[in-house]
C-alpha cells in the first residue's frame, strides 16, 4: 500500500487539486487503520462482511478525476462537469451502441490517447472501483475484503498513472 508521502510524489498528484488528494489520502489512512483493528485482541481481528466503505473515497476521487480529466482534455463541456446529469458510467461504456455515442468518452479517448488499451482500462477500473462497489443488485454478491478493497485502490492509482502519461495532461 502506498503511503502519503508517495502518493505525493506521484506526477499527477498536484494535478488533482486538493478535494480529490484528501479523498485519495482517507482511503490510504481508512485501510491502514481498519487493517490493525483488533491485531492484538484475543479474539483476532475485527471481520466485516463488506470493505466497501475503505474503497468508497478513493472510488470518489477517481471519479472527481475522470471528470476534471475529461473536462481539461475537451471531451465534456464545463455544463457536463458542474452539472448534475453526465455520467461517467454512459460516457465510458465500451459498449453502448453506436448510435448513443455521440456523447462517447471512450471513442475520444481512443483516438486522442493511447487506443483503445487506456480506454479499456479506465472502463474496466470504474466498472470494478466504482460501479460494482456502489451498487446493489439482487443477484449478485458485490461483497469485497480488505484485500480486495487494497487491489482495487491500486488499481485506481494505476488508472490515474496510465491516463496521466497516455492522454498527456
Amino acid at each position: 500500500m502506498e503511503t502519503l508521502k508517495q502518493l505525493e510524489s506521484r506526477s499527477w498528484w498536484k494535478y488533482l487539486g486538493e478535494d480529490i488528494q484528501k479523498l485519495l489520502s482517507t482511503s490510504e489512512f481508512l485501510y491502514d487503520v481498519v487493517e490493525g483493528w483488533g491485531a492484538d485482541l484475543p479474539g483476532g481481528k475485527e471481520k466485516f462482511h463488506d470493505y466497501s466503505f475503505v474503497l468508497f473515497p478513493a472510488a470518489k476521487a477517481y471519479e472527481g478525476f475522470l471528470k476534471k480529466m475529461f473536462l481539461d482534455m475537451g471531451f465534456i463541456t464545463e455544463e457536463d462537469y458542474f452539472g448534475k446529469h453526465f455520467r461517467i458510467g454512459k460516457a465510458l461504456n465500451p459498449s453502448l451502441p453506436r448510435e448513443l455515442r455521440n456523447e462517447s468518452v471512450y471513442d475520444k479517448i481512443v483516438q486522442y490517447c493511447r487506443g483503445e488499451d487506456l480506454a479499456d482500462h479506465l472502463w474496466e477500473t470504474w466498472r470494478l472501483c466504482r460501479n460494482l462497489i456502489f451498487h446493489w443488485f439482487p443477484n449478485e454478491k458485490n461483497a469485497i475484503t480488505l484485500p480486495e478493497a487494497r487491489q482495487r485502490m491500486e488499481m485506481i492509482i494505476n488508472a490515474i498513472d496510465e491516463a496521466f502519461e497516455g492522454c498527456k495532461i
